[in-house]
């Protein structure tokens, strides 16, 4: 298992693609966008933020008009997060 850095890092770089897939429906771009900010906000703990990225991620895996790719994409995102220690 990697450093909490490195996979919020990946994590921002996978939510980075997602946004700029121009197949994938605004509103989930408009959440991957949030997202990867409350991951870059150094003013909260790593665990917070990744729990934080989980759950906003959380409510759009299940939005119908999300095409199959971008579905697993969020899948393997929610993965990493939930590596990131919560402490």
């Amino acid at each position: 298992m990697g450093k909490p850095d490195d996979t919020i890092t990946t994590c921002i770089q996978m939510l980075q693609q997602i946004m700029e897939d121009g197949t994938i429906p605004r509103n989930i771009r408009r959440v991957a966008d949030q997202t990867r900010g409350v991951l870059q906000d150094n003013s909260k703990s790593i665990g917070l933020r990744a729990a934080t990225a989980i759950s906003m991620i959380d409510e759009i895996s299940n939005d119908p008009n999300m095409p199959v790719h971008a579905r697993t994409r969020i899948w393997e995102l929610v993965s990493q997060l939930e590596t990131v220690p919560l402490d």
